[in-house]
């Protein structure tokens, strides 16, 4: 059987690239003709429409003004009741089915919907636009979180004053504590309250999955009625996203069209189990899972970190997708924070930003290790390159520094790899020694190796201390992951040697499987 090479740590099938790539695109393409039609069709759809909205505005302004005077919104607020209410829920509710109908939406709704006192919570999802407020009217009018300044917005400021919203300030380092807590204050108030509608993926995807949702929803462990959308419409103008239509042009297209249908479906409430009332991780997974099943779209661990990652991406002069790395999964399994896969961003970005589509091959890996293409470097390289497509792209780099890189850099390893270096054991490498072992080890030329010997000697001394070599590896740690490749390499070189044809994994190919790298490792 021929000799097989032993990796130091075990692979394992996880981390692996999610069902959907991308969901913040919007990648609607119009033809000609669809095109041509919107305009003739505008004409005469876009006038008339803007006139019956803005009717349906004047009359609904004023009744917004009479149900919200002298209510109160902050300090002691209670819920609406008498008159109040029954104008929300009926007078409201009317006009603003009045409103979406004069933009042309068609609005079938599916299931039926519990009261508060059954389901507090109603999560919906998949948030794809800003059209996605018609659940509201639909719903009833229920309660919504919205930010303060909202409030005040001319004309709207008045209607989502009649939502009774819970609110969160920018401003207010406590928001975060006191709108959880207000949530679950009406969450448990026993039907007191409206029922509280919540978008829990927290931004605008595409439909083609659902992201992670927000725990803020189900943190009060109180039944949930899943509501599901969906827009089945010939053309899509109405997705929303951070790569796509802006907000003008998809609000005209839609005003353009005949109709634009939206189905609206009220799924069975979801009673959570006592393990789920004390995890709200656990529980926003399963109202997830079951709106999945039921959109028969997959889950991905996407969140709105992700969104902030593919706007740096784009800053950095990368393709903006570049920055998605399903942010969930990569800080739950690695434990790192945004700020820090943000920095990684900018060294990704610094070997990237000459490549097309945003993705390292060998080449610029290696000239930016300024090394040649060598056995070690294709090593290092190949733990990188998770997929093993020849490229490594932003999410494959940042769990190889985190899970391959990173560890490489204790004391322990750093002070093998110096001492690789320091021939004469004199606590310090001169420029002879570290010359010798980097043409002899990994083929690197002089004049490569003055410029990277510059680079460690921080102080200009002509010689690297250790001090200055655990430095450089800190900030640069795919070169001490590098050095200890090189190590197993010619470890595994040297066990070849000894008993050629014998070097054979011990046991069945399971264990086989079980030990073949740390590409796979969560």
């Amino acid at each position: 059987m021929p000799s097989q090479r032993v990796f130091a740590l075990p692979r394992q099938q996880s981390l692996l690239l999610p069902a959907v790539i991308n969901p913040f695109v919007q990648d609607t393409e119009l033809s000609k003709a669809t095109i041509i039609k919107c305009i003739l069709q505008g004409i005469f759809l876009v006038p008339l429409r803007a006139i019956l909205i803005s009717l349906v505005l004047m009359v609904t302004w004023p009744v917004a003004v009479i149900i919200t005077f002298k209510h109160p919104l902050k300090g002691a607020v209670a819920p609406m009741t008498g008159w109040r209410r029954l104008m929300c829920q009926s007078v409201m509710a009317a006009l603003g089915r009045a409103y979406y109908f004069c933009m042309g939406f068609r609005v079938v709704v599916k299931g039926k919907q519990v009261g508060s006192g059954e389901a507090p919570i109603l999560a919906v999802a998949p948030h794809s636009t800003f059209f996605d407020g018609i659940v509201c009217i639909v719903a009833g009018l229920p309660s919504t979180v919205s930010r303060v300044e909202n409030l005040a917005t001319p004309i709207f400021g008045r209607f989502v004053r009649c939502l009774q919203p819970v609110l969160v300030s920018r401003k207010d380092p406590d928001s975060r504590k006191n709108t959880i807590q207000e949530i679950v204050g009406r969450a448990k108030s026993g039907g007191r309250w409206p029922q509280v509608l919540i978008f829990p993926e927290g931004t605008c995807t595409n439909r083609s999955c659902l992201i992670t949702f927000k725990q803020g929803a189900f943190i009060p462990g109180v039944p949930v009625q899943p509501v599901i959308l969906r827009y089945p419409n010939k053309i899509d103008t109405v997705t929303w996203t951070w790569q796509g239509f802006s907000s003008r042009t998809l609000l005209l297209l839609t005003l353009c069209q005949l109709y634009t249908t939206v189905e609206i479906e009220f799924l069975p409430p979801h009673i959570p189990t006592e393990e789920e009332k004390k995890s709200p991780a656990l529980l926003a997974s399963k109202v997830r899972d079951i709106m999945a099943k039921a959109l028969g779209v997959p889950v991905t661990d996407h969140t709105y970190e992700d969104c902030r990652l593919m706007i740096s991406a784009g800053e950095l002069t990368l393709p903006m997708e570049a920055g998605l790395v399903e942010f969930t999964k990569i800080s739950r399994k690695l434990n790192i924070k945004w700020d820090n896969v943000r920095k990684e961003l900018d060294g990704f970005a610094a070997m990237a930003t000459s490549c097309k589509g945003g993705r390292i091959s060998i080449k610029e890996f290696a000239s930016f290790l300024k090394l040649p293409v060598n056995p070690a470097l294709e090593e290092l390289f190949a733990l990188f390159d998770r997929n093993g497509d020849g490229t490594i792209d932003f999410r494959e780099y940042v769990i190889g520094v985190t899970i391959l890189c990173r560890p490489a850099n204790t004391e322990e390893v750093l002070r093998l790899a110096f001492r690789l270096f320091d021939t004469d054991e004199d606590e310090k490498i001169t420029r002879e020694e570290f010359t010798a072992l980097l043409r002899s080890a990994l083929g690197v030329s002089d004049l490569n190796m003055v410029k990277l010997f510059k680079e460690i000697d921080a102080d200009g001394s002509g010689f690297i201390t250790f001090s200055e070599f655990q430095a450089f590896a800190t900030t640069h740690p795919e070169y001490a992951k590098l050095f200890t490749t090189y190590l197993e390499l010619q470890r595994y070189q040297a066990i070849q040697e000894a008993t050629p044809g014998d070097l054979e994994l011990s046991g069945s190919g399971e264990n086989q499987e079980d030990s073949t790298s740390d590409k796979k490792d969560d």
